[in-house]
């Protein structure tokens, strides 16, 4: 197999015909980009990622050592990463960690990988949880446990609980805690609420929000995550509806749902809240300038639907 080395005309760059001592640093970092020019939108990072997890090092060893020649067991390493990367499988799958927060997490098929984006979700939901030892907040379909441990490491005499309705998932999640040191997070499988009874000074969940029509416009990245954590079925608002609706059974007077949601769902998720009779109802936007969390203040007791 043949490999085009970014800006070189149509050169081709092949391991196994090269010597080992014709390998350098740079040129595996070109011949990267061009793999993955057309496959990722950050072909760079994904390139410097892999790479330097290929061949375990920092990633800023890539450009102090740029000039270093790799034996030729090292770019088939490299180039087995790069082409799983160009087959549209997540960088985080395939390293198998992702960064989050201020925490590296474990990632498997069996969980979304944790976008930044989501901790839009983790700075509202400190922003509404009291900073007082047993304030209580549920994480709904934890997945990673991204959102429930992220809270947890900023707030370690609240009270945290992981839910899930995949075992595996929370398999990964307690595992990311473990790994964090945060042996105050709770786990719980179950659909929403079924796995967390009682009252909750903070709801917050990263739900399923793409719509099933959505999934083919989607990047090629998502084919690769498990389906029933991006799609709730043909209605894209179905879960954030179940939960805000439900979520009313299970706050304390005053406690705040916190939703993460779609860039285009952010009116219609921030009137659902309102029509559902929560108060100082807000929508946040991501570092992209996109409504992404939604939050609403839950007054006093059950209403009813």
């Amino acid at each position: 197999m043949s490999y085009m080395v970014n800006g070189r005309s149509g050169r081709a760059y092949n391991p196994r015909m090269q010597s080992a001592g014709s390998h350098s640093v740079e040129a595996l970092v070109r011949a990267g980009l061009g793999l993955l020019e057309a496959h990722s939108d950050s072909p760079r990072l994904d390139t410097e990622l892999l790479l330097a997890h290929a061949l375990g090092w920092p990633r800023a060893a890539l450009y102090t050592r740029r000039a270093d020649r790799l034996a030729p067991e090292a770019v088939e390493r490299c180039f087995a990463l790069l082409r799983e990367r160009q087959s549209g499988r997540p960088v985080a799958q395939i390293t198998g960690r992702r960064d989050f927060w201020t925490l590296t997490l474990a990632v498997t098929p069996d969980v979304l990988v944790p976008r930044p984006e989501t901790e839009l979700a983790v700075e509202r939901a400190l922003a509404r949880l009291p900073d007082t030892p047993g304030a209580r907040l549920v994480d709904l379909g934890t997945g990673s446990g991204a959102i429930a441990l992220a809270v947890a490491s900023e707030r370690p005499a609240a009270r945290v609980l992981a839910t899930d309705r995949s075992a595996a998932a929370l398999a990964v999640a307690r595992a990311n805690a473990v790994h964090a040191g945060l042996g105050q997070v709770d786990f719980a499988e179950g659909d929403w609420f079924e796995a967390a009874p009682g009252s909750w000074d903070v709801v917050v969940s990263n739900p399923p929000y793409v719509g099933e029509a959505e999934l083919p416009q989607l990047a090629r990245d998502l084919g690769h995550e498990p389906r029933v954590a991006l799609t709730p079925g043909p209605d894209a608002l179905a879960a954030l509806r179940q939960i805000a609706t439900a979520a009313r059974g299970h706050l304390a007077a005053g406690g705040w749902l916190v939703l993460e949601h779609g860039a285009t769902q952010g009116g219609e998720v921030n009137a659902l809240l309102r029509s559902l009779g929560y108060e100082s109802v807000a929508t946040s936007l991501d570092l992209a300038r996109l409504p992404r969390v939604t939050e609403g203040r839950w007054p006093g007791a059950f209403r009813g639907e």
